[in-house]
């Protein structure tokens, strides 16, 4: 009872009132990008692929978590395995970076990051580029960046809200902040809360068990002069989670309760320094770290603990000079150093070292008023595999005031992690399968076969060997419109993926226990066009709409196909060869995706309605031939519709309500983390919003 006397007097906030953002269609001269080129650039002169979701936008969605606004946006969608991922241009979580003011997040779990690790309240805007990103990120960003940008307001600021909601959910915010003549600080405290949500109304097993984060970000900066810049940036989250897991593995059912922990600490020193009208160096210190602890009980008593550490740090330095108006240049480098180690791996004490030192290269180069050209290429020399060479090179030409041109062309990577390299892993609340990395693979099993432990070995095992980074080459071709009512992106987009790692089925213990490894096994690509359109009808009334159109194979299973080496079963369960119409490309994959929002804004009132569609997508390989095909199992397509509406008052006061999911759509098994409808009520109150003397 008292941890609820707590929560009715610890209210959270909405930065700003409903009114006092304006989102006009002929406003990208003024919005800025940083993600992008790693400098401040208008929105308008980005030559590749950006989009921007304003603090606007998350408040009026009602969102809580970051999941929760990227659901809502064209050709993203959110995973649902190992926490909340997202997959962007068809690709999967593993291969999009995620940032918090372009520093990168580390604690993945099976390649994905957990977005609803990550509260939306201090968010000024998210910035999504979409394509191989390598050249200024490194590794991670095959799919591209998605950068948070934290608010740090201008003025002295105090503001609160809370929010209570279906399953006893609960988000309270705190932000504050002071500016001086040389000193300015943004503090910002979240408390989140819920009982999670059970679709399986006859099973103790719930789809999100019950949670509670924190969430604390201070910002602290310095003006050491007219031209010299430090800044003192801290975020520290903390979630526990009560698991209660039923998992079936070999036809056997195992259930197992405990208590998850994770903890991720990120602190960032900046220093900037414009030497002058033409020279402005950056330096920054990064260092992150990540703790996960999850101990379980199964129903036979057997005991379970993962730990997991890791750690990251870098120095990063870069320079950026301005020739004159035509002609830019970037120029950095820095030096990583990474360390894990877990009970996954072969000792929870023997700490697992990465080094990695690179330096990149970009420029801006503006041919005419209406052409500019953005080269740029990084180099990463990595202690664990071999160098990573990734150029880029994009430009934009504008045809008139209204029509423009942007194409880009360019080479991501993505370094084997911890995981692929160093896992030992037996799951005993799962019937005992086992996942080892690849430096590790062959020694463990051919002692298991000594001893007698293995029933077969699979053709993969044969093919195990040190694995390769995998590569990409993406080529973007976007075409926009623009006018006083319309806003119109086209993009095409193609993937090529090399050496992509996948997981293999190696060997069986005897008992028929699985063991995997990892492969560089599949040459995939991605493809498809997305659209979006926003119009105006006056000043209350503005429509968006977007759709992805998405395919995606394997190379090597096209080829497979096309020479009758790939059979399936018709419905008397005789065998035949599978046929290139079948073939579904890889699973997971939508082809068709879509949102729609219709938005009501009336100087302080706001309402609007927004529908996201899904088509089905392939889940299960149900004919055993170990492609994706129309004869397996799919996910039924489905359409989630969500509404909110709001109103603030002259005495800083907001209220705002909405539902999500109103058609109530579930799916137990491949929609897990999607509930029923849920409704929902929050008060936010701006205390003080005044301007510094």
């Amino acid at each position: 009872m008292y941890k609820w006397i707590l929560l009715l007097f610890s209210p959270s906030f909405i930065t700003t009132s409903f009114a006092q953002e304006k989102d006009t269609l002929s406003g990208n001269a003024a919005i800025t990008v940083f993600t992008a080129t790693k400098t401040e650039r208008a929105l308008s002169n980005i030559a590749v692929p950006v989009q921007i979701i304003s603090q606007k936008t998350i408040q009026q969605a009602g969102s809580l978590r970051l999941s929760d606004i990227l659901a809502e946006q064209t050709g993203l969608f959110m995973t649902t395995g190992f926490g909340t991922g997202v997959s962007m241009q068809g690709l999967n979580p593993d291969y999009t970076l995620i940032l918090i003011d372009g520093e990168p997040l580390i604690g993945r779990t099976s390649g994905v990051l957990d977005l609803k690790r990550i509260t939306v309240g201090n968010i000024k805007q998210i910035e999504i580029v979409r394509g191989p990103s390598s050249s200024l990120y490194g590794s991670e960003a095959m799919a591209g960046v998605i950068n948070i940008i934290t608010d740090k307001p201008r003025k002295n600021s105090l503001g609160v809200s809370s929010r209570y909601g279906s399953f006893n959910t609960a988000d309270f915010n705190i932000k504050g902040s002071v500016r001086t003549n040389r000193i300015n600080y943004q503090g910002f405290g979240n408390y989140y809360r819920t009982d999670g949500f059970s679709i399986r109304p006859n099973s103790r097993e719930r789809s999100i068990a019950p949670i509670e984060r924190f969430t604390q970000q201070h910002n602290i900066g310095y003006r050491l002069s007219d031209r010299t810049q430090l800044s003192l940036n801290i975020r520290h989250n903390i979630e526990t989670i009560k698991n209660n897991i039923t998992v079936i593995n070999n036809g056997n059912s195992i259930n197992s309760v405990g208590v998850e922990k994770n903890k991720d600490l990120n602190a960032t020193l900046q220093l900037t320094h414009k030497i002058n009208e033409r020279f402005k160096n950056t330096t920054r210190l990064y260092g992150t770290q990540f703790n996960s602890t999850q101990e379980l009980i199964s129903d036979n008593g057997v005991p379970y603990l993962d730990a997991f550490k890791q750690q990251f740090a870098r120095i990063d330095n870069q320079t950026d000079i301005s020739f004159n108006e035509k002609l830019e240049l970037n120029i950095g480098g820095g030096y990583i150093h990474e360390t894990a180690n877990s009970t996954r791996y072969d000792n929870s004490a023997s700490i697992k070292t990465n080094r990695i030192g690179y330096a990149f290269l970009q420029s801006e180069w503006k041919a005419s008023n209406k052409l500019t050209f953005i080269g740029g290429a990084r180099y990463d020399h990595n202690e664990l595999f071999a160098a990573a060479f990734s150029p880029k090179l994009a430009l934009q030409y504008k045809i008139n005031n209204r029509f423009s041109l942007k194409a880009s062309i360019g080479r991501g990577f993505k370094a084997p992690d911890f995981r692929q390299l160093y896992l030992n892993f037996t799951n005993t609340a799962a019937g005992s399968y086992s996942v080892f990395g690849t430096v590790e693979a062959q020694k463990i099993i051919n002692e298991l076969n000594r001893l007698g432990q293995i029933s077969s070995l699979e053709p993969s095992f044969y093919q195990l060997s040190n694995l390769q980074p995998e590569f990409s080459t993406g080529f973007n071709l976007g075409i926009s419109f623009q006018n006083e009512q319309w806003q119109i992106t086209t993009n095409l987009f193609r993937n090529n993926i090399e050496n992509l790692i996948d997981s293999r089925l190696v060997a069986f213990k005897t008992g028929g226990a699985q063991i995997f490894s990892y492969l560089n096994v599949k040459n995939a690509f991605t493809q498809g066009i997305e659209t979006d359109v926003k119009f105006r009808y006056n000043q209350y009334w503005s429509f968006s709409a977007g759709y992805q159109f998405l395919l995606t194979g394997d190379q090597s299973e096209i080829n497979a196909i096309n020479d009758g080496k790939v059979f399936t079963r018709d419905q008397n369960g005789f065998s035949r060869r599978l046929s290139r119409s079948e073939y579904v490309g890889l699973p997971n994959r939508s082809k068709h995706m879509a949102n729609l929002k219709v938005q009501y804004d009336h100087q302080s009132y706001f309402a609007n309605a927004r529908a996201v569609y899904r088509s089905k997508w392939a889940t299960l390989d149900t004919d055993g031939n170990g492609i994706y095909n129309t004869n397996d199992a799919f996910a039924q397509g489905f359409l989630q519709l969500n509404m909110a509406t709001g109103k603030s008052f002259n005495n800083g006061l907001s209220i705002q309500t909405g539902i999500d999911n109103l058609l109530n759509y579930t799916d137990v098994i491949n929609l897990p983390t999607l509930p029923g409808r849920i409704f929902y009520l929050t008060l936010s109150y701006n205390i003080l919003n005044k301007n510094p003397k």
